[in-house]
């Protein structure tokens, strides 16, 4: 197993320390955390730090469009059972984040990080993971990113060859499509909530058959590989049959289906899945994701949704009695400038939830709702929209500078 004993050579410690500095003042001018623009400092010193912070831990790479900051973090307390671990807890996902992150390693033994899609080939060829876990892909960001077939021939290129372990969703077509070209894969049906991204086939356009759970190319053969792990109802089962049960304070299914992927990984490392389901427990939040904030006379839970397939699952969250809901939506360079996929969001799932729209895209929301046939109110801002629902439990969903925007009101 790897350990942190060959220390790094001076022009890489020299980018670590110019690095930290850099993000030190961005700190102190209260610009965020300042690991972006440490890392870009840091790597444009010394262009192969990745890989030199790499070179001393067992890395597993994380990516997806949807899940990929939860099952990091599930992943890392899990592997924590077998010794210390660096992550890049907060998300800052392309480069400069991670080489930020793992300049900060100390004596850990391993690195689990998050990747954005885009540059999983790019850091993986870097890092040389001991594992990948890949959970799905959907339309995300569209105006940079690639549409999500392009993705999935990236990653499928990239991965060709991989030593590493790759753990992949077998339910996503573009997510096995990817992973096939890799010799070692180990396929966890987790599930796939959204599916409008994956009616054709990835590897000759055909049209996917989809009986039940399964789903298959009725044209090339090409179909869902048999799974050795699979979450079912609330329970991991694992490739000798035993079914271990999953204790979350996340909520719903997509964070089962996270934990179901997390443990295969953890496997891979030797954790086993009992102890790994059990470490996740102490998991409550994830960067705010699901925080209950009280703020003036309301408990507010906070909801992350970027996407279709984000607020598919995230409604599923709000389906009992029905409390106040307040939808934030922004379109800034981090959320994506085109807002047309709020077209492709059934949010006539919300009937009967009193609606607040808040957010600099609020407009392009009400006519959404407005076509959905589902009432609600603009409000000005976040302070006006909780004034207007009662006392008590409001679910506020926000895409990803609207949810900044709304931890930094509500004071989480």
């Amino acid at each position: 197993m790897a350990g942190n004993t060959e220390p790094l050579p001076p022009r890489a410690k020299l980018a670590v320390t110019a690095g930290k500095a850099a993000a030190a003042v961005s700190r102190a001018a209260g610009r965020g955390s300042g690991s972006v623009i440490g890392g870009k400092v840091a790597l444009r010193l010394d262009p192969d730090l990745l890989a030199k912070l790499a070179q001393n831990l067992d890395v597993v790479l994380v990516s997806a469009t949807n899940g990929k900051t939860t099952t990091t973090r599930l992943i890392a307390e899990a592997l924590r059972a077998a010794g210390p671990v660096v992550s890049n807890a907060l998300g800052a996902n392309m480069p400069a984040g991670i080489t930020a992150a793992l300049a900060g390693s100390g004596e850990a033994r391993y690195g689990v990080i998050e990747v954005d899609e885009k540059y999983l080939a790019a850091v993986a060829r870097d890092v040389t993971p001991k594992a990948i876990a890949l959970l799905n892909l959907s339309r995300d960001q569209l105006d940079r990113a690639a549409e999500t077939r392009m993705l999935a021939e990236r990653w499928r290129e990239g991965l060709s060859g991989s030593k590493a372990v790759i753990v992949a969703n077998a339910d996503d077509p573009l997510v096995v499509w990817a992973a096939s070209s890799s010799p070692n894969v180990v396929w966890v049906a987790a599930g796939q909530e959204w599916k409008d991204d994956a009616w054709s086939c990835p590897a000759c356009g055909g049209v996917m058959q989809r009986p039940g759970d399964d789903w298959f190319c009725g044209e090339c053969g090409f179909r869902r590989p048999t799974p050795s792990w699979a979450l079912s109802g609330d329970h991991v089962l694992d490739p000798h049959g035993s079914a271990w049960p999953i204790h979350l304070q996340l909520p719903g299914r997509a964070n089962k289906a996270n934990a179901t992927t997390s443990a295969a990984v953890a496997a891979a490392f030797g954790v086993p899945p009992q102890t790994a389901l059990e470490r996740m427990y102490s998991v409550t939040a994830v960067a705010g994701r699901y925080d209950v904030v009280s703020f003036q006379g309301r408990e507010i839970r906070l909801l992350l949704a970027k996407n279709p397939a984000g607020w598919l699952e995230t409604f599923s969250l709000i389906d009992g009695p029905p409390a106040p809901v307040i939808l934030s939506v922004n379109a800034r360079g981090a959320d994506g400038t085109d807002t047309s996929w709020l077209w492709d969001v059934d949010y006539s799932r919300l009937a009967g939830h009193p609606i607040c729209v808040i957010g600099d895209r609020k407009l392009d929301l009400a006519v959404r709702l407005e076509v959905a046939g589902v009432d609600f109110q603009v409000c000005e801002n976040a302070a006006e929209a909780i004034r207007q629902c009662p006392p008590g439990r409001i679910e506020a969903i926000a895409n990803y500078t609207a949810f900044q925007d709304l931890r930094r009101i509500v004071g989480n």
